[in-house]
This record gives structure tokens, sequence and C-alpha cells, in this order.
């Protein structure tokens, strides 16, 4: 059975993302608020892209696995026996319930605590308690539903459909940029935080250019040399970096990194020292933030005192840019507020997000038919 047509609303006129930026203008406010758009990027950004899920070391080894809510997409990604990382949409065949619950662990099967079916490693389903007697039923077309996982560095990545871009090349060029520097960095601490706004409200304000850094983080702007802030775009990638201070009591030092990943990844480097934030949309006005810290082995970094008071920095510019975005969600809401524009010299990162939303969106177009695999 073909899936339905999406009901998706018009964006065609509402955002023209052919213009420079000198004559450029936002996504409209109604992007940030119409429950109708949020559920248009469910499929057609978060459903149809590489989407960053968790951290590598969480499936080094077989039977290790890791669990994920991705914009309403429960997943689970697990390393069999033989060693092969594997990727299943986390619903039980039998009644929808998740097959696992733990946010990462071992296993050696995947057993849903509801009615007790279990699956195997490789997603095969192998036991039905007290199924006998059901007519035209097939273990082998009962298995979880499989996705395409990938793996890079410390980040595992999932796309549920579509082709094209294998997950290095969705990166780019970061991979290539990074890979020295966070070679010797490892996992210490995950800190979670919800806010009050759309997913994109602190996408946007990451991608300013520093543009508002100044003015909300007095605390970075003392790190930051302001004047030598510069954005780079890519593909599906940009960068955003400045010199650091030389004052040698600041937490951080040499040069800043500021990597952004379509859609909702966003990567921080320094010496010694690495955060994430991954933005998890939760509703229209609702998304969380998961910020995993690295740091490492050797030098002032490998200190415990010194990770304790990077992550309380970190803690402090998360406070100040939570408050920003639910104001600006407040005002977005409020109907007095439609577009704005760019600023030239700063903004780049931020419009070249909407551009790549906007092209997402047209998704709608190829969708009609379409579903997510069914079986193995």
């Amino acid at each position: 059975m073909d899936a339905p047509d999406l009901q998706i609303p018009r964006i065609e006129g509402s955002f023209d993302p052919s213009l420079p930026i000198e004559q450029g203008r936002t996504i409209p406010a109604r992007w940030y608020t119409d429950p109708e758009i949020f559920r248009a990027e469910r499929d057609c950004v978060f459903g149809a892209t590489w989407v960053i899920i968790g951290r590598s070391e969480q499936v080094a080894e077989p039977r290790q696995y890791l669990t994920a809510h991705v914009a309403g997409f429960p997943v689970l990604v697990v390393r069999d026996e033989g060693g092969e990382l594997r990727g299943f949409f986390n619903v039980c065949r039998h009644r929808a319930a998740p097959v696992l619950t733990e946010e990462s662990g071992t296993a050696t099967k995947l057993r849903c605590r509801y009615h007790g079916w279990t699956y195997d490693l490789t997603g095969r389903l192998r036991g039905t308690p007290e199924f006998e007697g059901v007519c035209d039923f097939s273990r082998e077309d009962h298995g979880l539903i499989p996705i395409e996982v990938a793996i890079w560095g410390p980040l595992v990545a999932a796309r549920f459909r579509g082709s094209g871009a294998t997950f290095e090349q969705h990166l780019s060029p970061m991979p290539e940029r990074i890979a020295t520097a966070i070679s010797d960095l490892t996992f210490v601490k995950r800190q979670v935080y919800d806010l009050a706004c759309n997913w994109k409200i602190y996408v946007d304000n990451y991608l300013d250019g520093g543009y508002h850094v100044n003015t909300v983080h007095p605390e970075l702007a003392g790190m930051l040399d302001y004047s030598q802030y510069r954005t780079e775009t890519f593909d599906t990638t940009s960068v955003q970096t400045s010199p650091l201070t030389t004052d040698r009591s600041a937490i951080r030092h040499g040069f800043a990194q500021y990597w952004f990943v379509f859609p909702n990844f966003m990567l921080n480097l320094y010496d010694g020292l690495m955060d994430t934030n991954l933005v998890l949309p939760l509703g229209v006005n609702r998304c969380r933030v998961v910020f995993d810290f690295y740091f490492s082995h050797s030098g002032p970094a490998s200190e415990e005192e010194f990770q304790r008071r990077s992550i309380e920095t970190a803690h402090r510019i998360q406070q100040e840019d939570m408050t920003i975005c639910e104001e600006v969600q407040s005002g977005l809401a409020s109907g007095i507020f439609d577009t704005g524009r760019f600023s030239v010299k700063r903004e780049a990162a931020g419009y070249h997000f909407h551009r790549l939303l906007a092209a997402a969106l047209t998704c709608r177009r190829t969708l009609s038919g379409r579903r997510f695999p069914q079986k193995m």
C-alpha cells in the first residue's frame, strides 16, 4: 500500500534561497511555529539525511548498543557477534514497544519487555511466545526494520531513508581538518538541556558568526579575538574560527573552531578539549540539546580541575544561550515579526543553513508513495 501524499503547506514564495545574502531574508516566523512545517521537517530533513545519534565508543565492541530518539524516530545501533555495526528502528514488530529501553549497554539478544518477542543482534526475529496458530505469519518477514548507520571518529550517524553522500562526505571537510586535533581526546561527561524554543532557533543562534557574543556572552567575548572571527560554508557544513586569548590563565587557548553539520549538530574544538552539541526537536516550540565533553589524555586538559572549570564555563554560556533563544521563540510567536535580514559580514553560515533547510523541504514532491522499509 502506498503512503499518502504529505500534507505540507506551500513554502514557495515565502523564502527565496536564490538571492545573494545582501538581498536575502530569513525564513519566515511561521517556520518556527507551524506544526505542519515541523512535521515536514521530520519527514524531509531528519528522515532523509545523515543525523548523528551517539558516540562510537558506545558501540566499539561486539554486543554493545546505543539507543536514541531523533525527531520522533526511535533508533538503536548494535555491534553484532561478528563485529558488524547494525542499525534498526527501535520498534518491536508486534505492538510497537521499544525493543531496548536503556541509553546504552551490552546485550546478547534484543528482547521486547512488553510481550517477550526476541530478536538476535542481526535483527532477525527468533522468539514469539504463545503465537502458534496465527495464519499467514512468518518470522522471516518480521525482523526489526533496518536503517543505514556509519561511524566517523567519535561519532555514530544514521540515515533513515535516501541515498547519496556517505557519512564522511556529509561531514566534509571537517574530518580532514580536525582528525589530528581530536585523535587523543576522550569522552568525559554528558550534560542535557531542555529549551522552550524551536530547534532552528538554537541553530540560528550558533551560526550568527559571533554576532551575539559581545552582547550575550561577556565571558566568551574575553577569550575570542573577535576582529579575526571568520566563517566558511561548504556543501552541508560550515565552520566559524577565531584565535583565542594568549592569557594562560584562561580556560581555552589557541584557536577555536565551531563546526556545524546539517541539520542539527555542532562541534566546538579548542586546544586539548572539544564539546559536541546535538539539537533534538521535541515539538514545534521545544528542543533538547545534548552536550558531550571530550578532553586530551595529556597536558592541562587531562587534569580534573581543568575539566571541571571548562564544563562550568560551557554551562554558563549555555544558560545565556537558553535565555535568548527562548526570548526569540516568544517574539517569533507574537505575530509581530515575519522575516529579518542578514549581516553580510557575520551571518553567512545562518543564511547557508536556511538555504539547506529550504532545499530539504522540497523533498515533499518526491515522497508521495514512498515508505520506510518494512523488513530485512
